[in-house]
């Protein structure tokens, strides 16, 4: 029997307060923050929905890792704990620690690309992107038609398209080609190992190497389970291993489906290249075998990694996720279908079609509904990407608003009051109006831009 409600598979231990804020306390706190929802500080959020990145709860066992952390500066016990957990679920022969997955970008983008270079993805985020064009590569985004298509209800929308790639690897000097699993900046949408079989083999008829960023590589391995035909019997960590089969290496945040609040890594087989990695590892980020981290943060990402793929959490995990998206699909909100593993993306531009992407309608839409009900989002559009290595500036593919979920911390009672705010926000959705941008930085501007609302 499967019954309809959604039991967390665990029970809450501990608990953080939250302070509850009303409507002119938050309108002060965003004009202090000039109206960027990074720069407000995060005793004043309710939900906080920024990101999954490093905020989700620990469990009990990965705070007993912490107390048996060894924090010598190399080989440590937990750095051999941490490296078995990884080859665990990709074997490739090198792993090389970091502090979190854009440094492990940063490394590796250094010693591979470059002026004249071109790097395709199916789709870059953020941080891989900057990484990339800070070299003088061009970072180009390959993802399928229906990928860019919100309402779409295709089961892989994050897969690459097989012959655009081959056009890109025809006709420009690609280094690598990498593959986003879950494809976060397409609404979280997952690749299948259909695909990534049909990447691998274009790959290896240009002799490209292939790597994966591998952020919610679990999730990923859930949804080809649940969704692709032939693998509904198998193991996730099976299916882990036949991902990471496909590439010749990774990068990686473990803040994300490992569980952790903090780390990273660098993973391949290219033995020259792994060492050049690691001189810039020793440079850059500390001594191969912690790589900026402390043991203990070594040995929480170890556990992290084994909880990762427990078939009864990731199905907790994707159910919460999609009952929050058919909630406010229920109410009238325009949301990315199929819903992703980590998120729930709102189609800001379908929303609110009056704002022009050039005046942000998802961080129009962010704004409100921190205002209105203390929920901290992320705009994913023409902030995030709208600006151009030139300078210049154009509409993103989508303007997205995604409320990202961190692992184990809200309850169900959370998300019915995330969507009864999201709600009452749409609801007025055509009395919103967009932002300029008074202020912002060269690279990744949405971390630290000042706005002001268009009166």
């Amino acid at each position: 029997m499967t019954f309809r409600t959604i039991m967390e598979p665990f029970r809450i231990h501990s608990v953080e307060p939250i302070r509850m804020s009303t409507r002119e306390e938050r309108s002060a706190c965003l004009e202090a923050a000039g109206f960027n929802l990074f720069r407000l500080r995060s005793e004043d959020v309710a939900i906080d929905l920024l990101t999954d990145s490093g905020t989700g709860a620990m469990s009990r066992d990965q705070w007993a890792g912490i107390q048996r952390g060894d924090e010598s500066y190399a080989g440590s016990p937990s750095w051999f704990r941490f490296e078995a957990a990884v080859k665990h679920l990709f074997p490739y022969e090198h792993v090389i620690p970091t502090h979190q997955g854009r440094a492990a970008e940063r490394i590796l983008f250094s010693q591979i690309a470059g002026p004249g270079k071109t790097i395709p993805n199916n789709t870059h985020f953020d941080t891989t992107r900057a990484n990339i064009e800070f070299t003088g590569a061009t970072a180009v985004d390959l993802v399928i038609a229906e990928g860019r298509d919100p309402a779409s209800e295709h089961p892989f929308k994050g897969n690459m398209d097989l012959a655009a790639l081959e056009l890109v690897l025809e006709t420009a000097d690609v280094p690598v080609v990498f593959m986003t699993v879950t494809n976060n900046a397409g609404g979280g949408q997952p690749v299948s190992l259909e695909n990534l079989a049909g990447v691998r083999a274009l790959c290896d008829r240009f002799g490209v190497p292939l790597f994966l960023d591998a952020c919610r590589f679990a999730e990923n391995a859930y949804f080809i389970k649940t969704r692709e035909p032939g693998q509904a019997g198998r193991e996730i960590e099976h299916i882990v291993r036949e991902m990471a089969s496909y590439a010749d290496g990774m990068t990686m945040s473990a803040k994300k489906d490992p569980m952790a609040n903090i780390g990273g890594w660098l993973a391949l087989n290219d033995d020259e290249l792994a060492e050049r990695c690691r001189t810039m590892l020793i440079l850059t980020g500390g001594f191969t075998t912690y790589g900026g981290l402390a043991g203990r943060d070594l040995e929480v990402i170890a556990q992290g990694l084994e909880e990762a793929v427990q078939e009864d959490y990731l199905r907790y995990r994707v159910r919460s996720t999609a009952y929050l998206a058919d909630a406010l699909a229920a109410a009238g909100v325009p949301v990315v279908r199929p819903t992703g593993g980590h998120a729930v993306f709102i189609d800001a531009r379908a929303l609110l079609p009056h704002i022009d992407p050039l005046e942000y309608p998802g961080h129009a839409l962010a704004v409100a509904l921190y205002r209105e009900g203390g929920i901290r989002a992320c705009e994913i559009g023409t902030v995030m990407f709208g600006r151009r290595p030139d300078g210049s500036e154009e509409a993103a593919p989508m303007d997205l608003v995604r409320l990202a979920i961190p692992r184990r911390t809200y309850t169900q009672a959370h998300f019915d009051y995330v969507a009864e705010v999201v709600a009452y926000v749409a609801a007025q959705a055509e009395e919103l109006r967009g932002l300029e941008i008074t202020h912002e930085p060269r690279q990744l501007r949405h971390f630290t831009a000042a706005f002001s609302p268009i009166r």
